[in-house]
């Protein structure tokens, strides 16, 4: 799955891999998170576009959001199938812009944190579905789901699922979404290739959302991991308990 991801590459750095008309400003960010707006690349009238989208998709026939799940992946396997997204991956196919994401992988008693990035440092597009809600006042939100596909290869043995990235030579194709018909795209929900990407573990300070720093995709230290590690649990004192005093009238704090 994905649930959290990195966007660090210069604003001009991307408009130019994706080549959408607007010229955003934004700064680098290190632990974007669920429910946060997030930018998107669509294509409108056959013209790719920047826009910012709540991560977490909203189908349109939602009555209230407050009584639905949040949708921030959408599996390959049924996503042409799926009530929420079977609409979108026929006609709302996007592309999200990342430099990496994170992954959490069961270390004994706890989950440890690996950042996940290209192997050569490019940026992603990840596989998007977009969705615009709107509400019973006429209020529009526009929301996006991340594709994600089975692990394989070197992957499989960090976490069982990755998110969907687009090469870039398959941007126009993903986005292309004038026939209606989402089988001529489905071969691109695969995972990456052996190889491709690479990853490090990180310090368990990304757990937190307020954390958004450049630290955090450093690989960890062994200081940090021993100071990250959890402590054991203080034995009962096999001490016996002090004689209590006799109150002497003027109370205590302890």
């Amino acid at each position: 799955m994905c649930g959290r991801f990195v966007i660090t590459s210069p604003p001009a750095a991307l408009r130019l891999i994706f080549g959408y008309l607007e010229q955003p400003n934004f700064p680098p960010r290190h632990n974007v998170a669920p429910t946060q707006p997030i930018p998107v690349v669509i294509v409108d009238n056959g013209i790719r576009h920047f826009r910012l989208m709540r991560w977490g998709l909203l189908p349109a026939w939602v009555k209230d959001p407050r009584n639905f799940t949040l949708l921030i992946n959408a599996r390959a396997e049924t996503v042409k199938e799926k009530p929420a997204f079977k609409n979108a991956i026929r006609r709302r196919r996007c592309l999200i812009p990342a430099d990496g994401y994170y992954e959490w992988q069961a270390s004994g008693h706890r989950k440890r944190p690996y950042f996940v990035h290209r192997r050569d440092g490019a940026p992603i597009g990840l596989a998007g579905l977009a969705e615009t809600w709107i509400g019973p006042n006429g209020e529009e939100l526009d929301t996006v789901a991340i594709v994600t596909a089975p692990a394989s290869g070197d992957l499989a043995s960090l976490h069982p699922r990755v998110p969907v990235a687009i090469g870039a030579g398959d941007f126009d194709r993903w986005l292309d979404c004038r026939s209606d018909d989402a089988d001529e795209v489905m071969a691109l929900l695969r995972p990456p290739r052996e190889g491709e990407f690479a990853w490090h573990e990180v310090s368990t300070r990304v757990n937190r959302v307020a954390n958004d720093d450049a630290q955090l995709i450093l690989p960890i230290t062994a200081e940090q991991r021993e100071a990250e590690a959890p402590r054991p649990a203080n034995k009962p004192s096999q001490r016996k308990p002090a004689p209590v005093a006799s109150d002497d009238g003027q109370g205590s704090l302890f």
